[in-house]
């Protein structure tokens, strides 16, 4: 009987720890199918949970300053002062993987964004969005989303733009086109759309309202 009664308290504790161990490995599989798992790094050593932007509609734009796109700066600016205060947030992730078109320091980039564009939203730390070092933010955001929601034309004609200029953009499936691609997410950080470089800021203001009502 003592021998049965082991048995069964040791086939116990090893269904326990099993199940236990399968309840961690879901409990993180669920947390990496939402962006807020993660946290950004701020200027300065600071950080952004991004847990903390729950309930908020988000659009999160990969930047540069010396980008022929980079006054959409200005479209994003005026986004954001229209619609902030109901709930919107930019997450401004300057890169510079695109033609060394973002070589200045955090603070730099920063600097010529208020005093260029007079920009209100804050730039986080630079980071990379393609590649083995894309910062895990990105890598869960082409997972979801793996194609610019852009016609084929369009795509089309800004890779011929590139390699005319021998410029390297998207290298994988997946990839970051270049600079200013928009991710629009919803108050429950659903990934909505995927923008182009070219999709303006101004054309998309008005799902950004829809998804803010």
């Amino acid at each position: 009987m003592k021998a049965a009664s082991k048995l069964i308290a040791l086939t116990s504790l090893g269904l326990a720890m099993l199940l236990g161990g399968g309840c961690a490995s879901l409990k993180e599989n669920t947390k990496m199918d939402s962006i807020y798992q993660f946290t950004a790094k701020g200027r300065n050593g600071t950080s952004l949970d991004l847990a903390s932007l729950k309930g908020k509609v988000l659009l999160i734009v990969n930047t540069a300053t010396g980008c022929g796109f980079t006054p959409q700066y200005a479209g994003l600016e005026k986004l954001y002062a229209k619609y902030h205060s109901r709930g919107l947030e930019i997450l401004d992730f300057p890169c510079d993987q695109f033609g060394h078109q973002a070589p200045g320091s955090d603070d730099e980039i920063h600097q010529f964004c208020a005093l260029k564009y007079n920009t209100s939203f804050d730039q986080l730390a630079k980071i990379e969005v393609n590649g083995p070092n894309a910062d895990p933010i990105y890598k869960f955001l082409k997972s979801i989303r793996a194609k610019d929601d852009a016609p084929e034309a369009e795509i089309a004609k800004l890779r011929e733009l590139l390699a005319k200029h021998n410029l390297a953009g998207a290298q994988e499936p997946g990839d970051i086109e270049w600079n200013f691609t928009k991710f629009l997410i919803d108050r429950d950080g659903t990934i909505v759309k995927r923008f182009h470089p070219t999709t303006t800021p101004e054309t998309i203001d008005a799902e950004i309202a829809t998804l803010l009502k």
